[in-house]
C-alpha cells in the first residue's frame, strides 16, 4: 500500500484525485492549514464528496485495520509535552479538533510528533503527553480514529527518537485511558536513520525492524513514512531526500557528491528490508519526499514510487 503527502489546495478531494492519477492507493493530507491554531469547520458538501470519492476508489477498506490507509498529519504547532500551560492547553484543543476532523472524514490514522520537553526533562515531558491523552480520549470517547505517535530524529528535547520512549508513551497512554486500540505508531525511515538506527544496509534494516518489534510491537505500527535522508546516521538532521538519493539508499550523491542513482545500491539498503517485510505489506507507506518535477516535467513521486515497487518482493 503506497501513498504520498499531497496538497489539499482547492479542495481536500483534490488530494484523492491526484493520488489516483499518480498510481497510489492511499494518501496523507492535512485537514486544515497546519500553520494555524484555528480553522473553519469542514464544509458539509466537501465531506460528502470526500466520503463518496474514498468509497469510489475503494480506499475505505483494506489496510492495517480494514478501514483503508488514508492518513492525516496533525499540525506541527501541537506540543503535547510542553510545560507551558497555555501552549499545552492550546495543543490539546487543536489535537481535539484534528481528531474530530479525522472522525468526520473517516480517516483512520492521525499522525503527530509527540512533542518537546524544552525547559524541563524527559520524565516531565512524558507525563504531560500522558495527561494530554487522558483529556483527548475523554473528549473523543467512542471515536475510531487511531492516533499514531511518530518517531523523530530525537534532536535536543524532542521526544520520540528512541524506541523505548515510543513504547513507554504508548504503554502509559493505553493504561491511563483503557483505549489501547486508539494509540499506535508511525515510523519514518529518514527519522530512524538520523536518530541513529542505521538503515544503510539490508541487514541493518532487518535488525532495526526486529528491535522495533521487540520493544514496541510491529502490530502497533499503522503508518510508515518512506523517505531517504540527507543526513548521515545519527546526524539528528530531519531533511528528507528522494529514494536512493540519500544516505540510506546508497546514492553516490550522498557519499561522493556526483548525484548518481544506483538500483544495485538501493537493493542492498534498508529500504529493501522494509519493502519486502511481510508484516509491512498492508501498512500505508507514505512518501514525504520533495514535491518537485523531474527534468521531463513529471512529478518525482512517480520516480520514488517506481523505485519502491522494485523492492517490494520477498527477499531470498
Amino acid at each position: 500500500m503506497f501513498g504520498s503527502h499531497l496538497s489539499i489546495a482547492g479542495s481536500m478531494v483534490n488530494a484523492l484525485n491526484e493520488g489516483e492519477k499518480l498510481g497510489f492507493d492511499c494518501v496523507q493530507v492535512f485537514t486544515k492549514n497546519q500553520q494555524q491554531w484555528k480553522a473553519k469547520p469542514l464544509d458539509e458538501g466537501m465531506v460528502r464528496e470526500w466520503l463518496a470519492r474514498t468509497r469510489e476508489l475503494a480506499w475505505d477498506s483494506g489496510g492495517p485495520d480494514g478501514r483503508g490507509g488514508i492518513v492525516s498529519h496533525a499540525s506541527y504547532l501541537i506540543n503535547l509535552a510542553s510545560i507551558n500551560d497555555d501552549l499545552w492547553r492550546k495543543s490539546v484543543d487543536l489535537m481535539t479538533d484534528e481528531i474530530h476532523r479525522c472522525e468526520t472524514l473517516a480517516i483512520p490514522y492521525l499522525v503527530h510528533h509527540p512533542g518537546s520537553f524544552v525547559g524541563s526533562d524527559l520524565p516531565t515531558g512524558l507525563q504531560r503527553i500522558e495527561d494530554a491523552y487522558a483529556e483527548l480520549f475523554r473528549r473523543t470517547k467512542g471515536f475510531r480514529t487511531v492516533s499514531c505517535l511518530e518517531g523523530t530524529v530525537g534532536a535536543g528535547s524532542t521526544i520520540g527518537g528512541r524506541f523505548e520512549h515510543l513504547a513507554e508513551m504508548r504503554e502509559r497512554i493505553a493504561a491511563r485511558t483503557a483505549s489501547p486500540d486508539r494509540i499506535a505508531f508511525c515510523l519514518d525511515t529518514c527519522h530512524l536513520h538520523a536518530a541513529g538506527y542505521d538503515l544503510s544496509t539490508r541487514d541493518q534494516g532487518r535488525a532495526v525492524l526486529a528491535e522495533f518489534d521487540q520493544r514496541c510491537g510491529l502490530k502497533n505500527l499503522k503508518v510508515l513514512h518512506v523517505n531517504d535522508s540527507k543526513g548521515k546516521a545519527a546526524s539528528k538532521l530531519d531533511r528528507h531526500e528522494h529514494i536512493g538519493e540519500g544516505w540510506i539508499g546508497g546514492a553516490v550523491k550522498a557519499h561522493a557528491g556526483t548525484g548518481t542513482y544506483s538500483l544495485a545500491r538501493l537493493k542492498k539498503s534498508g529500504f529493501a528490508a522494509f519493502m519486502a517485510h511481510p508484516g509491512l505489506a498492508r501498512i500505508p507507506k507514505i512518501l514525504e519526499t520533495p514535491k518537485v518535477n523531474d527534468p521531463k516535467g513529471k512529478p518525482y513521486d512517480l520516480t520514488n514510487l517506481r523505485r519502491l515497487k522494485l523492492l517490494s518482493t520477498p527477499n531470498p
